[in-house]
């Protein structure tokens, strides 16, 4: 198995000093140098043929003892130092303090193709930052990063990928409800990959412990392998380098509105600085459309990062960031510019993917309140988001008074459509009518423009347990069957038809399905 390493992070950064692993408070210092947990018997369930190209890797290299060895964590790769992140973060608003990979340790860094991928395992063993835990995963959890991050860069979702998906062969005690009821559980561990997985919180941290120097060393790294068209560091470029982290978190998130995706968890500490959608811990799928709803249990009662609240989060973490880098601009005029303009951004380019949603291609005066409108329809019984916009598509602007037919398929409970529902749905119908006649596009070419748009599958909450319960009785095809599936979520793919349905009854309130905890 030959890879092409091309270490930077831990070879051009300051190290911890201190090289034992135990639990302590790290000063001066991006990382700590740690090395992956030996388990008892470790049995590979999945690769992604298309990470393993995308380092240069085989299928035969993925059969082999090395490769099961390096991507569990047994051994470590030639002329390699793995090494945990250290960082820090607000946690549901909060400053946390120091945190950094308590479960996730960094292989190395491959060039493969002109790109760089970090290489991570996650629940290979704790780390100096591991605090009081013990820095393992379990099968439920890894299954569903597994098959959320690849299915989420095949939605164009940007987001950390996953190479490969295994067991430990150890067992991992957890409480999965923090409710007094730990169990036994079957260890796992995720190989992730992405250009880097440096957070908000790397900055924050230093920035905490005043820690200019390091700081500043960090940023720029971080400009030179990552935001190298921004030239050489100054206060200007540092400006560009917050601007642009905006617009790519931005991005991201408008794209996690528009397939209906709730990532639970929007600590500073699990924002990525290149925009990608980084740590799946208890996030989810919307089912009915619901702004309100969020799917991690520990926000049950603020709901602080519900679906419809994502956005307001992602400025308000990106505040968070422009303290951190303060410090080296010295000058609150031009972070604050560039903070103020969020809102507008947001307002645009959240109105311009609705467009796209239901098929407008042009701008009328009208249509943010057309957006409007339907979102309170959306919420007058459950809706569902997934099945409701791919099957609008198939709406006449000849038959507006038939919409309500496109769509029942979309609604969890039929005697819920009274006649007043009825009533707000026709009127939002023949408006939509209305507006599709402004249109020069053709129904034809409009409906496959939309099915680009709106996926006809997701990650839904209870797929993924199914899986997770397959796996537990020891049976894996599912994992591959929905990792497949999840390859073309715009196409039509009949065969696999029976995906495309509402959540079964009794997924409504199943652990796992509706409720989950950061619990891994």
């Amino acid at each position: 198995m030959q890879l092409h390493i091309k270490d930077t992070f831990n070879k051009e950064l300051p190290a911890d000093p201190i090289v034992e692993n135990t639990r302590r408070q790290v000063k001066n210092a991006c990382y700590s140098f740690v090395t992956p947990k030996h388990t008892k018997k470790p049995e590979l369930l999945h690769v992604s043929p298309e990470m393993l190209m995308e380092l240069g890797l085989t299928q035969k290299d993925a059969e082999s003892n090395t490769f099961l060895n390096v991507f569990t964590g047994n051994s470590v790769l030639p002329n390699t130092k793995p090494y945990a992140m250290c960082y820090g973060g607000h946690q549901f608003g909060n400053w946390a303090g120091q945190l950094g990979d308590g479960r996730a340790i960094n292989l190395a860094e491959v060039e493969h193709n002109n790109k760089l991928w970090a290489i991570q395992l996650k629940g290979a063993g704790e780390t100096p930052y591991s605090r009081t835990a013990d820095g393992l995963a379990v099968l439920r959890s890894s299954i569903r990063e597994y098959l959320c991050s690849e299915a989420m860069h095949h939605l164009g979702v940007p987001t950390t990928r996953a190479l490969s998906l295994a067991l430990s062969g150890d067992q991992v005690l957890r409480d999965m409800l923090y409710n007094g009821n730990a169990a036994l559980e079957k260890g796992a561990i995720v190989c992730r990959v992405a250009p880097s997985f440096l957070r908000f919180g790397n900055y924050q941290i230093l920035a905490a412990q005043e820690d200019t120097t390091t700081l500043k060393t960090l940023v720029d790294y971080t400009i030179k392998h990552h935001f190298s068209h921004l030239g050489a560091p100054s206060k200007n470029t540092y400006l560009q380098f917050f601007e642009s982290v905006l617009n790519s978190t931005l991005k991201m998130i408008i794209h996690w509105q528009r397939v209906g995706f709730v990532h639970g968890v929007m600590n500073t500490d699990n924002l990525s600085i290149l925009g990608l959608t980084i740590d799946y811990g208890p996030y989810g799928w919307l089912e009915g459309y619901d702004n309100d709803w969020t799917p991690n249990t520990t926000d049950s009662q603020f709901k602080r990062y519900r679906f419809g609240a994502q956005l307001d989060i992602g400025h308000w973490n990106l505040f968070q960031l422009a303290n951190a880098l303060y410090p080296l601009i010295e000058e609150a005029d031009g972070l604050e510019s560039i903070l103020n303009s969020y809102p507008q951004k947001a307002k645009a380019q959240y109105i311009a993917m609705m467009r796209t949603k239901l098929g407008l291609y042009t701008e009328d005066d009208k249509d943010e309140e057309l957006i409007i409108n339907l979102e309170k329809n959306l919420q007058l019984t459950e809706t569902d988001m997934t099945i409701f916009f791919r099957n609008l598509s198939h709406f006449s602007t000849k038959h507006s008074q038939d919409g309500l037919k496109v769509i029942k398929d979309a609604f969890y409970i039929l005697s819920d459509v009274n006649d007043t529902v009825k009533t707000e749905w026709n009127t939002w119908f023949n408006n939509y009518a209305i507006r599709l006649n402004k249109e020069t596009i053709s129904a034809k070419e409009r409906q496959l423009k939309m099915n680009q748009t709106n996926p006809k599958y997701v990650l839904r909450n209870y797929m993924a347990q199914l899986a997770i319960d397959d796996a537990n009785k020891g049976e894996y095809k599912l994992i591959d069957d929905l990792f497949n599936l999840l390859k073309k979520p715009y196409d039509e793919q009949p065969e696999n038809q029976k995906w495309f349905v509402k959540r079964p009854d009794w997924a409504r309130y199943k652990v796992g399905c509706s409720m989950l905890s950061c619990s891994s």
